[in-house]
């Protein structure tokens, strides 16, 4: 059975046009026309429809601090230690009401599909007392009932930290976060499925190293071989140096690999003091470089390093709200777009959940670095904040025949966005002008309401408890 949705607005591959009609069909695009007015039996869309926005990075526990970390001032490294706090006291039950409530609101703001950097992986200090990859299930059972897919991105954590005298061993809360070694986080992600192979339709497994200072340089290669050779399974095919986006195969083109990189200039300079290389040249150095890999944060980044990404092709994935939250910096996005790099978009910590937001704010963080308007395009903008290619997802992100059906419709006509040229919205509207969600062509919010109920209720309901005597 096929739906027929239809817009005043619509924003296409080619531009923004007006009278659209797209026809779904088993989940996908059957035909995409403009030009013509809604015929009798349409679902009409308001506003103006974008594809489904990509979150690439988030932390979905994270979102249990919003609103309780300023009162001490500090740095990200303080800001740290009550992250690792609200860690300790998640078991699978409580990381799957948690999740389920937090992917809920990001199907409100028009995300479609997550990339889920996941490395809370085992029971407190380290206990193995349940199924190795508990918390992963959790996670992806979260993103089903919330009606969007998610990509997990299961990182490699070994390390504790890294200093001229080399890497400190994990500890405290961090030890539930490792696996002994890259070969044994590798068999333990073997065991999840994926759309790809028999799993959960709406599920993509990929993987991460968590940071240079997590995974020592030995094990760096060995991370990104278990994702390129599909944790033992049939190889991906991978091309380094200047390849495109084809440059690696198999079902959705091969499976991601993120990284937090050169989120702090703490980390760079313990890289250069331990390896006298920045953390993106030891990632060159050991092969780890590639259009399949995505550096998140991607802040403090010499000339020679936004060279090496763009001439590999990567992706940086910039997290705007949750970078000048913790006082981070502002990231060169214009300078690796210009070298070949791709960009994409997360809220990372979830101090917003607003893909527009991020969208924006990656041209406003330009504009404050720059003293320039316009470093960005608002093309460029929605192209970064629908990257699904970064997931794992190459066949979303356009509103074409043939691709997932997903779309965001935001509405024109409130207090932020009336009056706005439709081509120009992601620079007026937020999340709370999305007014309907369309996953895979299955309405996940109508009318500004998830069918799930009152996402504000099942937020305050998880996090309250992680907070009790406190």
């Amino acid at each position: 059975m096929s739906t027929t949705y239809a817009a005043a607005y619509a924003s296409l591959p080619d531009g923004t046009a007006r009278d659209v009609r797209v026809t779904v069909e088993d989940g996908r695009f059957t035909a995409v026309t403009t030009g013509t007015p809604p015929e009798p039996g349409d679902h009409r869309l308001p506003g103006v429809v974008l594809p489904g926005l990509a979150n690439a990075h988030s932390h979905a526990f994270h979102r249990a601090l919003r609103g309780r970390t300023h009162d001490r001032g500090g740095t990200f490294w303080t800001w740290r230690q009550r992250m690792y706090a609200v860690a300790d006291r998640l078991d699978p039950d409580g990381y799957l009401a948690l999740a389920r409530a937090v992917y809920a609101e990001m199907a409100l703001a028009g995300v479609t599909a997550v990339g889920e950097f996941h490395y809370l992986h085992h029971g407190p200090g380290g206990r193995r007392s349940m199924e190795p990859n508990a918390m992963g299930h959790a996670l992806v059972e979260a993103a089903a009932d919330a009606g969007i897919r998610v990509t997990l991105l299961d990182a490699c954590y070994l390390a504790g930290g890294l200093s001229v005298e080399g890497y400190a061993p994990l500890e405290s809360t961090q030890l539930r976060f490792g696996d002994g070694d890259a070969e044994t986080w590798a068999l333990r992600v073997a065991d999840l499925r994926d759309a790809t192979d028999g799993g959960p339709a709406h599920l993509r497994v990929g993987g991460a190293i968590h940071s240079v200072r997590a995974v020592p340089r030995d094990q760096l290669s060995l991370v990104a071989e278990a994702v390129r050779t599909n944790f033992g399974g049939r190889p991906f095919a991978h091309r380094g140096g200047g390849g495109d986006a084809e440059a690696h195969a198999g079902p959705g083109r091969g499976r991601p690999l993120h990284i937090h990189l050169s989120e702090q200039p703490a980390e760079n300079q313990a890289c250069l003091d331990a390896h006298g290389l920045t953390p993106t040249g030891l990632l060159a150095a050991e092969g780890v470089l590639g259009p399949d890999l995505t550096a998140v944060h991607a802040t403090h980044l010499t000339g020679e390093d936004i060279g090496l990404l763009g001439e590999h092709r990567a992706w940086a994935c910039f997290c705007p709200t949750t970078e000048r939250d913790l006082a981070d910096g502002i990231g060169p996005a214009s300078a690796l777009r210009r070298s070949g790099a791709r960009l994409s978009l997360g809220s990372d910590q979830h101090a917003v959940v607003d893909l527009l937001e991020e969208a924006r704010a990656l041209e406003m963080h330009e504009r404050l670095d720059s003293l320039e308007r316009g470093r960005l395009t608002p093309g460029q903008l929605l192209a970064a904040a629908t990257a699904h290619e970064s997931i794992g997802w190459a066949d979303a992100g356009r509103i074409e025949v043939g691709a997932r059906a997903d779309l965001v419709a935001v509405r024109d006509d409130t207090v932020r966005t009336a009056g706005s040229d439709p081509a120009q919205i992601l620079l007026s509207a937020t999340a709370a002008d999305v007014d309907t969600v369309v996953v895979d062509g299955r309405i996940v919010v109508q009318d500004g309401r998830h069918r799930l109920g009152d996402v504000g209720h099942l937020l305050t309901e998880a996090i309250d408890p992680l907070w009790k005597d406190v």
